[in-house]
């Protein structure tokens, strides 16, 4: 069952294309990720599908509705996490969720049955008499995303929710992504950390507006490097020196430091097997698979530079 279908979409503000001809769904309980550099039409996009901006071209559905029914309609349908904190610090956190439900006219029984029970899914264990400025970072990221689930909306867009938290934060709200995914919800999620993104069932790469790659993260890396990969390095300085001008070597497609190593391109498995044998002295290559970083740095670093 799809839960969206986009078609063409573009999005122009003024004289300028923020979103250009994009087309793809998802599916219903997908967990469907959005990677791509800052500006490249990621939160833009989302501001549609959330029924808070009008396309200026193309066909939009979100849970079976569309812009002819009015945006408030698929606002009912949605619920929106953006990548700043956007409760109120000077409000309890009782405050604020009964705010946000007063908001959509909201029952308050009901509400406050419903907040018991985003209370317990989000493990909460603070007084809800708590100011949301006591809160630590990461349990303030997860109130907003009781405070985005609140009127159990059937889709659930998530833009860099885990922006500025540690590790472990994220490890648990991604958790809590999964267990959204199991009961039935879509989730739909921009993210800067690769490692978040490979938990995504799909992904679509964008880049200056367009739509550049979409596929699942084990089906991205197979089509950006077809291929082979080496990873290279050194201990010594003077051989960490060899090791940048190897990217030289006409065996090489392209190379680019990774930390203290490099990655590289080789064109083909005979060029691999060339290269390797007339490596300079205490240079180690490694053959390795391409990460959801690698894809990046090809498909969209690799462009623009």
């Amino acid at each position: 069952m799809t839960a969206v279908t986009i078609d063409k979409l573009t999005v122009r503000f003024g004289a300028f294309t923020a979103v250009d001809n994009v087309s793809f769904t998802v599916g219903r309980g997908e967990i469907f990720g959005f990677l791509g550099a800052n500006g490249a039409g990621k939160t833009t996009t989302i501001r549609v599908m959330c029924g808070l901006l009008v396309p200026s071209g193309g066909d939009v559905t979100v849970a079976g509705l569309n812009f002819s029914g009015g945006a408030n309609a698929i606002k009912e349908k949605v619920g929106y996490m953006s990548q700043k904190f956007t409760l109120y610090d000077d409000l309890t956190v009782e405050e604020n969720l009964m705010f946000k439900a007063s908001l959509r006219r909201m029952d308050r029984d009901f509400t406050k049955r419903r907040m018991n029970e985003l209370f317990s899914f989000i493990a909460f264990e603070y007084p809800v008499s708590t100011m949301v400025r006591d809160l630590p970072g990461g349990v303030k990221q997860q109130v907003s995303l009781a405070a985005s689930l609140l009127h159990g909306p059937a889709i659930v867009f998530l833009d860099e929710p885990t922006s500025g938290v540690s590790p472990a934060v994220r490890a648990r709200f991604w958790a809590l992504i999964r267990q959204l995914s199991g009961e039935g919800k879509t989730v739909i999620v921009t993210t800067h950390y690769m490692d978040e993104a490979e938990q995504c069932e799909r992904i679509a790469l964008m880049r200056a507006g367009k739509l550049i790659a979409l596929d699942s993260p084990a089906g991205m890396k197979a089509t950006a490097y077809p291929e082979p990969l080496l990873q290279l390095s050194s201990e010594a300085e003077a051989g960490r020196q060899a090791v940048a001008a190897l990217g030289v070597n006409p065996e090489v497609i392209r190379m680019w430091p990774h930390g203290m190593r490099y990655h590289a391109i080789m064109r083909d498995e005979d060029s691999l097997a060339s290269f390797t044998r007339r490596l300079p002295p205490g240079v180690k290559a490694v053959r390795i698979k391409p990460s959801l970083e690698d894809v990046f740095v090809r498909l969209v670093e690799g462009v623009d530079r």
